[in-house]
């Protein structure tokens, strides 16, 4: 097994790209051996807490007469993963920072995949506000959480700290796409990976893993991964 850190915000189109291109991949090598791992990392770490409506903010960050061409890649890139974005339904860019906290103890009960799955999906499919704390209550609930906890963990301030201490550490170490994914601790992956890019991740690995299991003793080092340079 090895892990797959990825550090994302469920309110980022890529992430959610490039997720689907990852969940695809994964599907398509049941025996793949990796394990996810998701950590909050902020899209808009300097939004407003009550969050603020989508024109205004994508106005404000793009500018009204460039913001068609500049969601034309994303459109395009959604489109080719399978993927339809309900634009129409999403008239608010939340605060992610209580969907990043119910992620994180997501992570305590080992679905932290199923939850973020459930954010994306509320957010980019649903049009729904996931940083309303009983949006969050009901999405925790129905990922297998125990809603009476998680509602009120989301009512107080309980790890807010942790998540933003996270989210700190991974811009301090240099961490600034989204999505970046951290293959075994060591190799770094940036950006909305292709399917055929993670099928070619998976192989390595599982050709890796056979020779290792080939050679007599375990100080045996195998050549780094052709990949690794793409990451």
């Amino acid at each position: 097994m090895i892990t797959l850190d990825i550090f994302a915000d469920p309110v980022c189109p890529w992430c959610l790209i490039g997720k689907a291109r990852l969940d695809r991949a994964l599907e398509a090598r049941p025996e793949h051996g990796i394990v996810l791992a998701w950590h909050p990392f902020q899209l808009n770490p300097t939004m407003p807490p009550e969050g603020m409506g989508r024109d205004a903010y994508l106005a404000a960050k793009f500018g009204r007469e460039t913001l068609a061409k500049r969601q034309l890649p994303v459109l395009e890139a959604a489109a080719e993963s399978g993927i339809t974005l309900n634009l129409a339904a999403i008239d608010w860019m939340p605060n992610t920072v209580n969907a990043l906290r119910l992620l994180h103890w997501a992570g305590v009960e080992g679905c932290q995949t199923r939850v973020m799955s459930a954010l994306m999906r509320a957010f980019w499919h649903e049009g729904r506000n996931i940083g309303d704390l009983e949006v969050l209550t009901e999405i925790g609930a129905n990922s297998g959480l125990d809603r009476a906890l998680i509602a009120r963990l989301l009512a107080s301030d309980a790890d807010r700290d942790t998540v933003l201490a996270h989210d700190a550490h991974a811009r301090e170490r240099g961490v600034r796409a989204m999505p970046t994914f951290i293959l075994g601790e060591q190799h770094v992956i940036e950006g909305a990976q292709s399917p055929e890019f993670w099928l070619s991740v998976i192989d390595e690995l599982a050709d890796l893993a056979r020779a290792r299991a080939a050679e007599a003793g375990p100080d045996t080092e195998a050549a780094d991964p052709a990949w690794q340079a793409q990451g």
